[in-house]
């Protein structure tokens, strides 16, 4: 994980393969986990580390790899009693459902993430994230608004000595450039551009370059020529050492979006081409179904 929040994930994808190779029981027939049941330490870290490994290949551009990996680390994870490990690979299934463009599978996957009890702020905030997105994604209006303001407040509760050992993450600028890509899926450029802005500039992992993906999207479709312009050339010198294929799709997206749009601006349209060439284009990359704008 050090490798790809600080290269992104096409550069953790070769230690993934790695390990799917020395652990065979990551590729192993269900019927065959069944006995390890003893051993539920074992098969806690085999879930741990799947579930890892599903979330590179997810954010590599690898989708069909992730689901299986994402499928794998469930059945380990329940193998073994760990209910934490399994709602965290539900968390992440939502994103890439969502991502592909299955909202209505995503919804459904976050759906089994709450249990018995309450869960902790933190975790029910990224469940309310994950159900904002998709909702916003089927065309509700009022509903991912309501869901997303639910998200800051529940984060707002704080952490708690329930929250499981991967909830680190789920910080401040997590639940803000959150707020601001549902925002700008609706089409509020008003909260989501300032939102988007705060995240993208905010340090932190490689991944969250996900958010300048998603700021040059808003300040495009918002007709917001000269900004869009600025961050293209701010963003442009490194944009081909990108280790995200999620942020990669989107950018090209963008960018082609600006070279062919009428009104668009010469020195804009020019940027775009440019930010568009130096973009990588990793092997085997698999192109969502469906864009994850609306």
């Amino acid at each position: 994980m050090a490798l790809d929040a600080v290269h992104g994930a096409t550069a953790a994808v070769p230690g993934a393969r790695t390990a799917v190779r020395n652990f065979p029981e990551l590729t192993a027939t269900p019927g065959s986990l069944r006995a390890l049941r003893r051993n539920r330490d074992r098969l806690a870290a085999l879930a741990e580390l799947c579930e890892v490994i599903g979330w590179i290949l997810f954010d590599a551009g690898h989708y069909a790899p992730a689901h299986a990996a994402n499928r794998r680390a469930l059945d380990l994870a329940h193998l073994a009693g760990d209910r934490w490990t399994a709602r965290l690979v539900h968390l992440n299934h939502s994103m890439l459902q969502t991502h592909t463009g299955q909202a209505r599978a995503a919804l459904d996957t976050v759906s089994r993430v709450p249990g018995a009890r309450p869960l902790p702020a933190r975790v029910d905030s990224l469940a309310l994230i994950r159900r904002a997105h998709a909702t916003a994604q089927l065309g509700a209006r009022r509903e991912p608004l309501d869901l997303i303001d639910r998200a800051r407040n529940r984060f707002l509760d704080g952490i708690s000595r329930h929250d499981p050992h991967w909830a680190w993450w789920i910080d401040e600028m997590e639940l803000l450039g959150h707020q601001g890509w549902v925002m700008a899926r609706l089409g509020r450029w008003d909260r989501a551009i300032p939102l988007l802005h705060q995240a993208a500039t905010a340090p932190g992992p490689s991944y969250r370059h996900l958010f300048t993906a998603q700021l040059l999207s808003a300040l495009a479709r918002a007709g917001a020529w000269t900004e869009a312009e600025q961050l293209i050339v701010a963003l442009a010198p490194r944009a081909a050492r990108i280790g995200s294929a999620r942020t990669t799709e989107t950018l090209s997206r963008t960018a082609a979006g600006l070279c062919r749009t009428a009104g668009v601006p010469a020195r804009l349209r020019d940027a775009a081409a440019h930010l568009r060439a130096g973009l990588p284009t990793p092997a085997g990359r698999t192109t969502p179904k469906h864009p994850t704008e609306r």
